[in-house]
């Protein structure tokens, strides 16, 4: 017997349960809300009536705030593993063996150059990007686990290439970490203080043209690195 669209609803073109339907009407409604509101001020009700269920339907599906929030963390980190999986398993893989410093400016240019389009995007990325900023400043429930699941080991991986890059063999120097996190930080210029970006730089808004040219941007400072 052939599903009925109303017992059968698609998701990208895959058809999932009524109730697994629900719950991504669930998350996508609360990403938005905590993106913009944080956790403290969004509230189920609001998150609740966005989604079009009731809140016995939220509290079943995620037993309550703070569970759903950290759904929510849990959700954008694995969409974003998702996002960076191809340079960032070619880079860990190439740092596995012995790597020279051109290799590894060119595996960092992939790196960050494929965080900076997920750290500008619009859309779904832009909304998880604005919630695991704000998670960032916040240090609300989902900050330990974004830490561990997403921040660090992007730290981390980032690290050992800047190291590799300005030629040194064994465990990375603290100037090495400061670079790293001196080139992940400033991609935040163009994600949340992008309105103070834009207008510095005089634009309205950022296109493929213009995130192209952020993108040589750091690849130029790549490359000053030795």
């Amino acid at each position: 017997m052939t599903a009925s669209p109303s017992t059968a609803p698609q998701t990208d073109g895959v058809t999932i349960s009524r109730g697994e339907a629900a719950r991504h009407r669930i998350l996508s409604a609360a990403m938005e809300a905590f993106a913009e509101r944080g956790f403290k001020a969004a509230t189920t009700r609001q998150i609740a009536e966005a989604a079009g269920v009731n809140l016995p339907a939220l509290k079943y599906y995620f037993g309550g705030k703070q569970g759903l929030y950290l759904a929510c963390a849990d959700e954008i980190a694995r969409r974003y593993e998702a996002r960076m999986n191809a340079p960032v398993t070619a880079a860990a893989e190439a740092l596995e063996g012995p790597l020279s410093a051109p290799e590894a400016r060119r595996h960092l240019k992939a790196v960050l150059g494929a965080l900076a389009e997920q750290l500008m995007g619009d859309g779904d990325a832009g909304v998880w990007t604005a919630f695991a900023l704000r998670e960032m400043a916040d240090q609300g429930p989902a900050f330990d686990m974004l830490y561990a699941q997403l921040w660090a080991p992007g730290i981390e991986l980032t690290t050992a290439l800047v190291a590799r890059a300005m030629g040194e063999p064994a465990a990375p120097s603290e100037a090495a970490r400061l670079r790293a996190l001196t080139l992940i930080t400033g991609l935040t210029a163009f994600s949340v203080a992008r309105p103070v970006a834009l207008r510095s730089m005089g634009w309205s808004e950022l296109d493929a043209g213009r995130l192209a040219r952020i993108r040589q941007a750091i690849a130029d400072q790549i490359d000053a690195i030795g």
